[in-house]
This record gives structure tokens, sequence and C-alpha cells, in this order.
């Protein structure tokens, strides 16, 4: 079965040229032109949609505020992952895409190849099943990252995570004790070396210490390494 794809862009011949892209390269494509259009078909799409590509600037509802709503939903659908387009060249409309929720974002004007990538990649993460390793399951203390079911807990909590969020913790937990760069946090976790200016590890970082840590300012299992990047602690309460 085709895996369905819904752009939510209110430019109309820019959603109609990607979809023909998309749809040539084996996607089903829905389109929405408004934010409330969009989330209105998430939630009667049968089947369900598997990626979201959503742009920043809608005439009603914009992009960030319709990635929040798209989080706050349980279970699964809460977990879509969403491929932010933007138009502005400011790196902050970027950083607050992904500390919203975004998994991915790509400025415009962008190359439908690119597109393309990006759009496989979220979905290869998403269904890609647990890497080969002698226990489906990673305990630190009262963490439990359980790649089978992709799904992290703390204590009797599950942790709300998108999932290049997950992606992230595992490539980190999965080295523990060993300091990462963030160019090779990036390279573990979407395969492709960090862009200079490209601040989304430490964003998503943010976001998983907010629902892991006791204190996310002051961490205990994320650990900054000033200068160099990461380090997952072995040893927690």
């Amino acid at each position: 079965m085709s895996q369905r794809l819904l752009m939510i862009e209110d430019d109309e011949r820019l959603a109609q040229m990607v979809a023909q892209y998309l749809q040539a390269s084996g996607f089903e494509v829905a389109h929405a032109g408004s934010g409330r259009a969009g989330l209105d078909r998430l939630q009667d799409a049968v089947p369900a949609i598997d990626l979201v590509i959503l742009d920043l600037m809608l005439p009603d509802i914009d992009g960030l505020e319709v990635c929040r709503r798209i989080r706050a939903q349980p279970g699964a659908a809460g977990s879509l992952p969403v491929l932010m387009l933007t138009a502005k060249g400011d790196p902050m409309d970027r950083v607050i895409g992904l500390e919203i929720g975004a998994d991915d974002y790509l400025p415009k004007p962008f190359e439908p190849r690119e597109l393309l990538a990006r759009v496989r990649a979220l979905l290869r993460r998403r269904s890609a099943p647990a890497a080969d390793a002698p226990a489906s399951r990673l305990r630190f203390g009262s963490l439990e990252i359980d790649r089978d079911a992709r799904q992290v807990r703390l204590g009797e909590r599950v942790c709300t995570l998108t999932a290049y969020q997950f992606d992230l913790l595992l490539a980190l937990a999965e080295r523990a004790g060993r300091v990462l760069t963030r160019d090779q946090i990036m390279e573990a976790v979407r395969g492709r070396e960090l862009e200079a200016f490209d601040r989304s590890i430490d964003v998503h970082v943010g976001r998983i210490r907010a629902e892991i840590e006791a204190d996310p300012k002051n961490p205990k299992r994320i650990l900054t390494v000033r200068g160099v990047g990461y380090v997952f602690a072995k040893q927690q309460d």
C-alpha cells in the first residue's frame, strides 16, 4: 500500500507541482489549502496519513499552531512526522518550528528531489525495525527506551517524543558515556552532516530533556560538553 502524505499549503500551484512529483515517486498525496482544512483532513483520513508537509505561513492558522495541535493529539496521531516548509530566511523561524515539534524543515525555494529525500528519511525512521542489539530495551535507572515499541518511559509515565527525537535519544543512549559532536549526532540520526547554521540538535535535545530530566535546566541524563557536543550518562538514578 502506498504511503499517504498530506500537504498543508495555501499556494495551489506549488502544491500541485509537489503532489505530481511525489505521486510519480509512489506516494498518495492529499492537499489542504489552510490550517483548519489540514487538521480536519487529519482527523477524517481513512486510512491514516503517514506524514505531513506543513507550510509555516498559512492564511488562517499558521503552521506553528497547526504543528502544536498535531503534537497535542494522543497516541500515534501526536507523533506523526511533520516536515515544515519555511519561506523566511531567518534560522530562528526554523528553530521555533523544531521547538514546537516539527521533525525537520526545508526552506523555500527548494528542489523537489530534496523534499523527496527528506520525506523518505522521515518515513524510514518511523517504520525502521529495531537496530541489531542484544536487547530490545535500554534501561538507565527509571528511564526505559524500547526500540521495538519506539517508546520511552520514565517510571510509569510515557514520554512524548517525536520520531526524530526518539532516534536522537536512542543514538545517544546506545553510545552512553561517549561524547558525541553535533555533527556525529546528526550523521547518526539523519545520515548527513550538520549544516553550520543548523541548531536543530540543540533544540531537540532541549525538548528531550524536558521529557526525561527531573530538572531540564540541571540535566543528569544528557550532559552538555561545552565546545564539543553531548554525552548520555551511563550512571543514572
